[in-house]
């Protein structure tokens, strides 16, 4: 589960994160801004995008393209810390069992 500062919840499957057209996509971010949308449903599916589209819509109905960015940002580096704990983890379990 992964949760953001704006209170945005998601459950990320393995098999999501585990999609190499994802991972297209993130590398093209810095070429073309334009693949973030395809990072998002990627990464969230239709359905949750326009969840995160609908959490952060201001009351004119215009979702910031700053806060998107950031939402997706937070989502990937809670993963990453989220993988770091779990790494060491296993370490220590591999320790003990030494």
């Amino acid at each position: 589960m992964v949760k953001t500062k704006s209170g945005f919840e998601i459950e990320l499957s393995k098999d999501r994160l585990n999609n190499y057209e994802l991972l297209e996509a993130v590398s093209e971010i810095d070429e073309d801004p334009s693949a973030i949308t395809r990072v998002l449903k990627l990464l969230l599916g239709k359905e949750d995008t326009n969840r995160l589209k609908d959490h952060i819509r201001t009351e004119d109905g215009i979702v910031p393209a700053d806060k998107l960015t950031d939402e997706i940002t937070e989502m990937f580096q809670s993963m990453v810390e989220t993988k770091k704990l779990l790494v060491l983890a296993r370490m220590k379990k591999l320790t003990r069992m030494r």
